[in-house]
């Protein structure tokens, strides 16, 4: 009787390609994704000023307020009346005594939309300081200066 012989059959694949096509897809939504931009909504367009510039540093974990031209701040995809932000507002600030941390330190950043009249800006800044927030920031759109 004749012996056989024992195939080694190996299904192993070459991993290599794989590997570098996952490299190339996170490089690019790397160069896609603009993080500084996840906090914006399309409906909210900033005005543009030439004293505009980008932050020094990042704010640790600020509340960002979005104020449409009709005077409706967007906050979880609803579009909610100034009048009746101190609910949100006194939310926000019950989180932020829960992690031990003051109300007084935390940053707003009011994007308001070129249209937006100034008093609505001003009531949503005294609705928040009721809550006991006490720095803001504004936000417009950095305007290129103009040569000579």
């Amino acid at each position: 009787m004749a012996k056989r012989k024992k195939l080694d059959i190996s299904a192993e694949g070459d991993m290599t390609p794989m590997i570098d096509m996952t490299f190339q897809l996170i490089a690019f939504f790397m160069v896609l994704l603009n993080f500084a931009e996840g906090d914006q909504d399309a409906r909210v367009k900033l005005p543009s000023s030439e004293l505009a510039k980008p932050p020094d540093a990042a704010l640790e974990a600020p509340l960002i307020l979005q104020l449409t031209e009709q005077g409706n701040v967007l906050v979880i995809g609803d579009s909610v009346p100034v009048s009746e932000m101190s609910r949100y507002l006194r939310t926000e600030a019950e989180l932020i005594k829960r992690q031990q941390k003051p109300v007084a330190d935390a940053s707003v950043i009011i994007r308001a939309d070129r249209g937006t009249k100034t008093g609505v800006v001003q009531e949503l800044i005294k609705k928040c300081q009721e809550q006991g927030f006490e720095k803001f920031a504004l936000r417009a759109r950095q305007e290129q200066a103009r040569g000579p």
